[in-house]
């Protein structure tokens, strides 16, 4: 049976456009505001990234990191990262969900129950910053024991031959890291060479899909849309903290502003 992450990349190829995903901390700026957020952005996007807020992101840029600090601030716990995605499941757009965190956050909550809750949930994927292949192997054959997408994430400097084995061992998805940098940095790399480096990973597997994230805003996505799926985090992280800022609605300027993503890559 086709997993819905499959499914939601074979609706974007169909259109003729990349994949739309967005990624937005579970937390930020409330609980309840970041469900009402997820909710509204559901209706544009094809599949929602949601991380669980850990106070040494290593991977992660300002933005994420001030969206991470309010959702800790609000004590957003991995319990609650669940009911959000409980709820979500239930709205009229429910997209699907990819869990993105660290792996010691995992580990004290303990691997088989987060596993058995991310099931329980509707999880369909998760992205583990800090679980690099080879180390990842018995967790992610536990994700595909529960039908979870376990994302594997290569970088400009991965070596060819990594790189065969990393996507052989990967499930229906792989995150691409545009450039060397936490997320959110300017992109200091040409869109032609990311596509360049994006093909070659294509080419070992062409029926594997592979996004691309880092750098990616409203000024540099339809130059990637060659792509099978583009992230948007730091930008959508860093519109919430900027309505914050001016008292305005974080969710109608989140929802207007992933409009507009979409509309740059029909």
């Amino acid at each position: 049976m086709i997993s819905p992450i499959s499914r939601a990349f074979n609706i974007a190829k169909k259109q003729n456009r990349p994949a739309l995903l967005t990624y937005t901390v579970a937390g930020d700026y409330t609980k309840k505001k970041s469900f009402e957020i997820l909710s509204s952005i559901s209706r544009h996007v094809d599949i929602c990234e949601l991380g669980f807020a850990h106070n040494t992101p290593i991977a992660d840029g300002g933005q994420i990191q001030t969206s991470a600090y309010r959702a800790i601030k609000n004590d957003t716990k991995i319990k609650d990262v669940f009911q959000i995605v409980k709820k979500f499941k239930k709205t009229k757009f429910p997209k699907p969900i990819i869990l993105m965190g660290y792996f010691n956050m995992i580990l004290q909550y303990g691997e088989n129950k987060f596993l058995n809750h991310c099931k329980k949930n509707k999880v369909d994927g998760l992205i583990i910053v800090d679980l690099p292949w080879p180390e990842n192997k018995n967790f992610a054959k536990k994700c595909k024991r529960r039908s979870i997408c376990y994302i594997q994430l290569l970088s400009p400097t991965t070596s060819s031959k990594r790189l065969r084995s990393i996507v052989k061992d990967s499930h229906e998805m792989i995150y691409y890291i545009s450039m060397l940098s936490t997320t959110g940095g300017k992109l200091k790399v040409s869109p032609s060479k990311i596509i360049a480096n994006y093909k070659k990973i294509k080419k070992i597997n062409p029926s594997k899909n592979c996004v691309i994230g880092f750098g990616i805003t409203e000024n540099t996505i339809s130059k990637l849309k060659s792509a099978d799926g583009l992230v948007v985090g730091s930008a959508i992280c860093k519109e919430i903290t900027k309505s914050l800022q001016k008292r305005q609605n974080p969710v109608t300027k989140v929802d207007n502003m992933v409009k507009k993503l979409k509309s740059k890559i029909i």
